[in-house]
């Protein structure tokens, strides 16, 4: 028997003294019940299944919107239930394969039916320090991942042979800051296949200021609110089966999917956004199997939750467009005079040097392709200085200084 009628609902209430906003509270939540289901619970479609496993990313300034505080509350609960494997936080790809194998539990689907399962939760309070977009491996596999579907994930490498993870399933939740997402995230990531599988949930202020939160918090209270919600999250926990959608939610859901594919492009986002348009579908049934465990036991989604998760999924839409405004466009123009400032002040400068110097402002890709851009314009050229590659300043004619006035 639960405690509560709604584990998401109460557990914002849980969170209710936090500064973070609702938002925050509210995916980690979902993140947090995504965690425990694992892939002991899908949605069959013969030809693939939609499993409960969502990239969860809070996005917000530096120190606003207390987003790491927000999600290490709610992992906290999560670590409280047996059986539940987390990822380290910081590794290169091949180390989560690692973790995958590490994780394999099997799962019983009947008397004598057995299926090997690999799931992992991984909670990263600075998503910079495990994501790396440049590392192509890691974000091939992670889109590769993404749809934890039922198959052997192998790969072959020099060093340590062939990888065999039998059934991987991977549940992220990270934090990260407008800034780094600009700076990080190139164009071919929104327009190619990991952003798209993201749900990036954006807050720019606090929604309370609490200086001391433990004097409004009873102790006594929050701690058996606490073991409240882990005990109803154990039985969460212990769902294990096929959910299947009620004849009005396979109706609604029907008509939903017509109307979606009917439309020439997403009425609230651009164009950039087409991978995501095309997996909406997946990301709105994830939702409503996770809503849906919040609530009962029983195995059936409804039409309310369909109805919910297409409304949460809105808001998701709009921060899309917040978020992702300027990543991939970068003020080119700001950032050739920033660095050929610099190197006219040098005069020759080291390659390493001017990366030093220009390290919080560009990544190196864009400091290379100002540097390219520079060279072909004739306004710097490449030397070198004490053994190391170097570039030096061409002062054009106008800019030579007359000797004889």
């Amino acid at each position: 028997m639960r405690r509560f009628p709604d584990w998401l609902r109460e557990y914002l209430n849980y969170t209710k003294d936090s500064e973070a906003p609702d938002i925050f509270h509210f995916w980690t939540g979902v993140s947090v019940i995504a965690g425990a289901l694992r892939r002991r619970v899908w949605i069959d479609q013969r030809y693939f299944q939609w499993t409960p496993n969502f990239y969860v990313v809070l996005v917000a300034p530096p120190g606003i919107a207390a987003k790491s505080t927000a999600m290490g509350i709610g992992i906290r609960l999560l670590r409280e239930i047996e059986g539940i494997y987390f990822g380290p936080n910081s590794l290169t790809w091949q180390g989560l394969t690692s973790a995958l194998e590490e994780a394999q539990t099997m799962l019983q689907l009947s008397d004598d039916i057995f299926q090997p399962i690999s799931c992992l939760t991984i909670p990263l309070s600075e998503l910079g320090t495990f994501l790396k977009p440049q590392d192509t491996s890691l974000v091939d596999l992670l889109v590769d991942l993404w749809d934890g579907q039922v198959r052997p994930w192998r790969h072959k490498t020099r060093t340590t042979g062939e990888v065999n993870i039998l059934n991987p399933w991977m549940n992220i939740i990270g934090c990260v800051t407008p800034a780094w997402l600009r700076e990080n995230f190139p164009s071919y990531l929104i327009e190619g296949g990991l952003t798209s599988r993201i749900v990036f949930v954006y807050a720019d202020r606090k929604r309370q200021l609490v200086p001391y939160p433990a004097d409004v918090i009873d102790s006594r209270r929050f701690e058996s609110h606490t073991s409240a919600l882990v005990d109803d999250l154990r039985q969460i926990a212990d769902l294990q089966g096929e959910y299947r959608l009620d004849a009005k939610a396979k109706e609604w859901g029907a008509a939903w999917y017509n109307q979606h594919w009917g439309q020439q492009s997403g009425a609230t986002i651009s164009d950039r956004y087409s991978g995501y348009l095309a997996r909406k579908q997946t990301h709105l049934h994830k939702l409503a199997m996770v809503l849906a465990a919040a609530q009962r036991d029983e195995l059936v989604i409804t039409v309310d939750e369909l109805l919910s998760a297409e409304r949460l999924l809105k808001v998701h839409e709009q921060h899309l467009e917040k978020i992702f405004e300027t990543v991939g466009v970068h003020d080119v123009g700001k950032q050739i005079r920033e660095v050929l400032a610099v190197i006219r002040a040098a005069e020759v400068i080291t390659t390493q040097h001017l990366m030093q110097l220009m390290s919080d402002r560009m990544n190196s890709r864009q400091l290379d392709e100002v540097i390219a851009t520079l060279t072909r314009a004739g306004d710097i050229k490449m030397t070198v200085l004490q053994g190391m590659i170097a570039f030096q300043y061409l002062p054009s004619a106008v800019e030579v200084p007359d000797s004889s006035a």
